[in-house]
């Protein structure tokens, strides 16, 4: 199995093909396996690399008892470095596209391009975000409903949540990809999906305007309301950035239609030279 030496972690990670390099970073609570409509469409012409986040997947948990969003981009980092990987294209979706944005501004120098999909640029932007965060859904509030049931029983309110909360098309309208989320969710421990939670709450606006790399950011179809307003924030600060959406696609685009996900990216790729 691959797996790699960076900081206090042996990262997971799988490359396929040959070409201009191509990383993908996967949600919260899944894997690199969540690419897999990517890794077999992209491969032909690109270097894909995949990977699993600290905490997911193979790569696993670690003993530290915080993690953040930057802790994550800089695991990057270092995998490229190991890798040797240089000037990759690096998209990433809901806390990838997160990790993204700090990658993008913590490691300018190594990266020809920008993606972000269905994401967020803080999880306290909005009145709305801040009402959210604060009131109606508080971090000490989630992480204690985990701990309380379990994964197993929290995975089931979790999507009852969602549906209810933001909507049934938001949460994806195909069986099969609710199946596989729900398949990656029950592989964490409470401490690990606790901890994955916590970098996503206290993720706070980065320094967009600082990002020189061409950036796109695309949205499925159902995507909620409040993460296009970050999307509209994006637009605002990125210098060179534009947005598309993704048809009959809810929060998990790449997946729910990875035709139209991956033309568009491939799209985006031949604008920018790769």
């Amino acid at each position: 199995m691959p797996s790699i030496q960076t900081a206090d972690i042996q990262t997971y990670y799988e490359i396929h093909g040959r070409g201009a390099p191509l990383v993908f970073i996967h949600g919260g609570w899944v894997s690199r396996r969540m690419w897999q409509p990517q890794v077999e469409h992209f491969c032909h012409n690109y270097q894909v690399i995949t990977y699993d986040i600290r905490g997911h997947g193979q790569t696993g948990g670690s003993p530290r008892r915080r993690y953040s969003v930057e802790l994550f981009a800089d695991d990057l980092s270092l995998l490229l470095k190991a890798l040797g990987v240089e000037k990759p294209a690096v998209c990433g979706l809901s806390l990838g596209g997160m990790v993204a944005q700090a990658y993008a501004n913590r490691h300018p120098d190594n990266l020809s391009a920008l993606v972000l999909a269905d994401t967020a640029v803080s999880s306290a932007l909005t009145l709305s975000d801040k009402l959210t965060a604060y009131v109606l859904a508080p971090k000490w509030l989630f992480m204690g409903l985990v701990r309380l049931l379990g994964i197993e029983r929290y995975t089931r309110f979790a999507f009852w949540y969602a549906a209810r909360s933001r909507s049934k098309e938001w949460v994806g309208l195909d069986a099969s990809v609710i199946q596989y989320e729900k398949e990656e969710m029950l592989r964490f421990d409470t401490d690990e999906f606790n901890k994955i939670f916590a970098a996503m709450y206290d993720f706070r606006l980065q320094p967009l305007a600082d990002i020189e790399a061409k950036t796109l950011v695309i949205n499925g179809q159902y995507e909620s309301r409040a993460v296009l307003r970050h999307t509209e924030k994006i637009l605002e600060l990125v210098p060179d950035a534009a947005a598309v959406t993704i048809p009959d696609a809810g929060h998990t685009s790449s997946l729910e239609n990875p035709a139209a996900f991956n033309g568009v990216l491939e799209a985006f790729l031949h604008e920018v030279g790769l």
